[in-house]
């Protein structure tokens, strides 16, 4: 292509700018420069201040973004004659948003940025056309995410299964040889050897306590898999809320008094009876003040205050909230959390310790309330001032339950 032909230019233009006339064509053809780079040559960088728009007559262009730090960039699209790339960056004054290169050998006409924004500013079709490509390309963008996410999705999805299975399968191995364990501890427990014997009594003590918790880890894990399952059936029976929590107060006692913790319970007046599944919600209180004693250092406070409260669409319910001065926790983690296997913090200093201070677990029990909470159609959510082990700003988990479970969707 001859690089000094107006005429070639104002092809090229009118088919990259269909709105403007032949005087407008014209006035941008003598503002613009005829140039040709070898494949793999960069036009626009992402991230970079450039001041040209290009519009490619010859070859052959690869869009690209990088999506996240650390990985390859991703193609966003293909582009070839009459395609116009980098006008965005000049519009906005803006870095540029993803990154061409040329895939072949590529003659582009070349716009600088003054001379671009003088024809923009005199011509109302110019800024019409730029807008209508700006438009296609969002609406094309918006259809490939949408896609990605589709297709991610269902990744997500599949993986959640697995790994619900998973914890299923692990449970049920785990079981025999548990049961097995159990009877062993048993048997020993009754030689008169192991009676009169404090070294062999404090051992069996010590495999004792030790499968009691196993059988704690494999039951979730067991209640995790009930609840992730479609097949849950939720009790609708009047819930003793009071008694309940009452009933988990007291057996925390040893614990909050070797630790100094101050537990109190507060109920507002017209806390209503709710029906559900008291032996879940046990469970899922179980877990939130077990949560609150890990995270609270020795000497520090716990408040669980149940009130009546409004929910989505006016339905009435019980709002249940467990309240401590502890470490605190980042708002990045505040939804995290409430996954299965998610730990906050470095997992190689994970420490064992079902009530110790920042001691660890398995991951599954904030995970169990808000299975819990979903499965009688409410939710739970945590507040927080943020993570800080000087001043202990604290956090306080909210859990809402209507006055009843949704009806279960009858099986066809």
């Amino acid at each position: 292509m001859n690089a000094t032909s107006i005429e070639d230019k104002i092809l090229l233009l009118r088919l990259a700018f269909k709105g403007l006339e032949d005087d407008e064509l014209a006035e941008l053809a003598g503002l613009t420069e005829m140039k040709t780079y070898p494949a793999c040559h960069v036009l626009c960088q992402e991230g970079a201040y450039e001041d040209v728009l290009y519009i490619v007559a010859d070859g052959e262009i690869v869009i690209s973004q990088k999506v996240m730090e650390g990985e390859e960039e991703r193609v966003l699209r293909v582009g070839g004659r009459g395609d116009v790339v980098g006008e965005m960056a000049l519009i906005q004054n803006a870095p540029r948003a993803a990154s061409v290169r040329t895939t072949t050998i590529c003659t582009v006409l070349e716009v600088e940025k003054q001379d671009f924004e003088v024809i923009l500013s005199r011509s109302p079709r110019l800024a019409i056309d730029i807008i209508r490509i700006t438009l296609d390309r969002i609406r094309s963008n918006d259809q490939r995410m949408i896609r990605d996410l589709l297709k991610t999705n269902k990744v997500l999805r599949q993986l959640d299964r697995n790994k619900l299975e998973f914890i299923q399968i692990a449970a049920h191995e785990l079981r025999t040889p548990l049961t097995v364990l159990n009877g062993y501890i048993k048997v020993m427990r009754s030689f008169p050897e192991t009676q009169t014997n404090p070294v062999l009594g404090e051992v069996s003590d010590g495999i004792l306590k030790g499968a009691e918790r196993i059988h704690e880890v494999v039951n979730m894990m067991l209640d995790l898999t009930r609840i992730g399952s479609e097949a849950l059936e939720v009790a609708s029976v009047p819930v003793p809320l009071r008694r309940i929590i009452d009933d988990l107060a007291r057996s925390f006692d040893r614990i909050t008094t070797q630790r100094n913790i101050q537990l109190t319970v507060h109920y507002a007046e017209g806390t209503p009876i709710i029906l559900g599944d008291p032996a879940l919600i046990d469970k899922a209180l179980y877990q939130l003040i077990v949560n609150a004693i890990k995270y609270t250092p020795d000497g520090g406070k716990i408040l669980i205050t149940t009130r009546p409260t409004i929910i989505d669409h006016n339905t009435r319910g019980v709002e249940i909230a467990v309240k401590d001065t502890g470490i605190g926790l980042d708002a990045e983690h505040h939804d995290l959390i409430f996954e299965k296997f998610y730990q906050v913090g470095d997992v190689a200093l994970h420490s064992s310790g079902k009530t110790t201070f920042k001691g660890g677990g398995p991951g599954l029990g904030l995970a169990l309330v808000r299975g819990v909470a979903r499965a009688h159609g409410g939710r739970v959510w945590v507040e927080s001032a943020g993570h800080d082990e000087v001043h202990f700003p604290g956090s306080t988990f909210y859990m809402l339950l209507p006055l009843a479970p949704p009806n279960p969707t009858p099986k066809l």
